[in-house]
């Protein structure tokens, strides 16, 4: 009680900075709101009225928080609107990652696509923009979702709120970054915000850099790359304000190394990743949530997903598919929607209106709209549905930890990069298929670098849906990798999902492989593939070590094709990019050992 009567404070000290920064000179109450129109600044997106704020953190440290406001130009001064808040890293007037050659100050058009293709203004709502402590014209330490950060976000969400121009009913979007800080606002459990948009999220900050304590390429680069942006030059024309507060690094560079050192911690159970665990911190929240996810997303995968809708309790909608990091709204050259389905404005608006106007939608939207790895769009109420669960025991066998071995790929990507410019997937390396051809060496237990265990032939089509896990018992400690792979009839073998984990001792361990939704046609095979880390996905060191797996069960959750409702949507053009990178061919297998069923018979 005691921290929301501060938080609510702290927004009211915040409406006084910014009332004296937005009506200085303002025409009467009665006029059109205030602020620099398309007509005066082109960068303006048409129809809005910009003007800028200020205001505090919520958590009583002193940060000063930056906001960029487009109110409807067409209304009056005072008119009370529904607002939609973006809470981010990428909004600095000079450029989202880095400098973007404008030539006068404006506001950020990272989300200028929404703007215009929404008719926010045309439809009486305000959007707001605010730079996280560290970012653009904010103070403080960028702090990689942190309790800082969550601050932030809860007064950026009250402060939007308690304007004098707002109905008090509060939306948050975005894509990637400040779709994380969508989740954080959910979890926060503000009774203003009404309803998420977060397109493509990170659901544990962890898993962006660790993978079970085995670090990701990027894991020193992304923190630098944040580093960078934090660190972005204003622009001349910037005000003295924004300035001086865009410099706060400079006075304070500790913010940059502690950034990098903290971020290096691979224990998961500290207490820093676990204020950054967002499906954890979930539990019982209710907020409307719409999330878009890319199972086969090579970026912000898909790790934790299910943990976190599990955990909500509130209203949900989501598009999820075969797609790689882009928008609902996004296309290529030819003009096809990357994630493959029409209407994605119209539907957030529904979503919207509804929640934050109260307005009855006059379509019904499916609950999710998911695309399978057939790229065929069905509807469900959940997700996942599931028809049938089960564990699988998988073979015991051997393999060697060697990381594939003098011919495996000697560089991974550079790894500095943010969550906007992660680089495109490498396809399966020479190592990578030559260790999946090995399937009947290593189902007979030699040493090789990874063995196998197989299913008999799907008797029909079934999909793995939701989140399978992997147990087994390690004789030593190096690396593990496991992978699963769909093996058609004609020996051609897909490999659609994988994590690994850093064996830190002898014994048992458990974990999660990324969430999934692919279909096994009729007589498709699963393939269970354990052995060392051979992908350039990760930087483990190889420990040398002959690891033998025994006890191994993997849980899979299945469900049957007969009953799909279809919903209208195309197949993602990402996904043909990915299964020509990821499919092999392995040739004869030994039997199944293992049934790929839907009910037991």
């Amino acid at each position: 009680m005691n921290t929301r009567g501060k938080a609510t404070a702290a927004a009211a000290a915040g409406v006084l900075v910014t009332i004296t920064t937005l009506t200085a000179g303002a025409p009467p109450a009665s006029a059109t709101a205030p602020g620099v129109t398309h007509e005066e600044n082109p960068r303006v997106p048409a129809g809005a009225a910009w003007t800028e704020a200020y205001f505090p953190s919520s958590d009583g440290s002193g940060v000063e928080l930056h906001a960029d406001v487009l109110r409807p130009a067409h209304l009056p001064a005072g008119a009370r609107t529904p607002v939609i808040v973006s809470v981010g890293p990428y909004f600095a007037h000079a450029g989202q990652t880095g400098p973007e050659g404008w030539d006068r100050v404006g506001p950020s058009a990272r989300f200028q696509d929404f703007v215009d293709g929404a008719g926010l203004m045309a439809r009486g709502y305000t959007f707001v923009m605010v730079d996280l402590r560290g970012f653009g014209g904010s103070t403080g330490c960028l702090d990689w979702v942190g309790p800082g950060e969550q601050a932030d976000v809860r007064a950026a969400v009250e402060w939007s709120a308690a304007q004098p121009w707002s109905t008090g009913r509060v939306g948050m979007y975005g894509k990637s970054y400040d779709a994380v800080t969508g989740l954080v606002g959910n979890n926060l459990r503000l009774p203003s915000l009404k309803a998420v948009v977060a397109q493509e999220p990170v659901w544990n900050m962890y898993n962006y850099l660790f993978s079970n304590k085995v670090p990701r390429p990027n894991v020193t680069g992304t923190p630098q790359a944040y580093n960078s942006i934090a660190t972005m030059p204003p622009m001349d024309g910037d005000s003295d304000r924004y300035k001086a507060n865009a410099q706060y690094e400079t006075a304070h560079p500790a913010c940059l190394s502690d950034n990098i050192t903290n971020n290096n911690n691979p224990d998961l159970r500290s207490a820093y990743w676990r204020a950054r665990d967002l499906a954890a911190r979930a539990a019982g929240t209710g907020t409307p949530l719409f999330v878009t996810q890319g199972f086969i997303e090579p970026n912000t995968k898909p790790e934790d997903m299910e943990s976190y809708l599990d955990h909500h309790r509130g209203r949900e909608r989501g598009w999820l598919g075969q797609w790689e990091h882009v928008r609902g709204n996004d296309t290529d050259a030819q003009g096809r929607l990357l994630q493959g389905r029409a209407g994605w404005f119209d539907e957030v608006m529904r979503f919207y209106d509804q929640y934050l106007r109260g307005t009855r939608p006059s379509t019904a939207d499916p609950a999710y709209a998911v695309e399978d790895s057939l790229g065929q769009w069905r509807a469900q109420p959940s997700w996942p549905v599931v028809t049938t669960s089960y564990d699988v025991r998988l073979a015991a066998g051997a393999y060697l930890d060697d990381g594939g071995g003098p011919a495996a790929a000697t560089s991974a990507p550079s790894g500095r990069w943010d969550m906007e410019h992660a680089p495109p997937p490498e396809p399966l390396s020479a190592t990578e298929r030559n260790a999946a051809r090995q399937s009947v060496a290593g189902a007979r237990g030699s040493a090789a670098n990874s063995y196998w265990t197989w299913s008999t032939p799907a008797a029909e089509k079934l999909r793995l849906t939701g989140t399978p896990a992997i147990r087994l018992t390690a004789s030593t400690p190096g690396n593990v990798m496991v992978r699963l792979w769909d093996l058609a009839p004609d020996g051609r073998a897909t490999m659609f999902d994988e994590n690994v984990a850093l064996l830190e001792r002898a014994g048992t361990i458990a974990f999660d492989l990324k969430s999934a939704d692919w279909t096994f046609d009729r007589g498709h095979r699963l393939g269970v593939q354990i052995g060392t880390i051979v992908s350039g996905g990760w930087l483990d060191v190889p420990s040398g070590n002959t690891i033998r797996v025994s006890g191994a069960r993997l849980s899979l959750d299945l469900l049957g094709a007969g009953a799909d409702v279809p919903t209208q949507g195309d197949r993602s053009p990402y996904l043909d990019r990915y299964l020509a990178a990821y499919t092999t061919v392995i040739g004869d297998v030994v039997p199944g050992s293992f049934p790929l069923r839907l009910s037991r018979r």
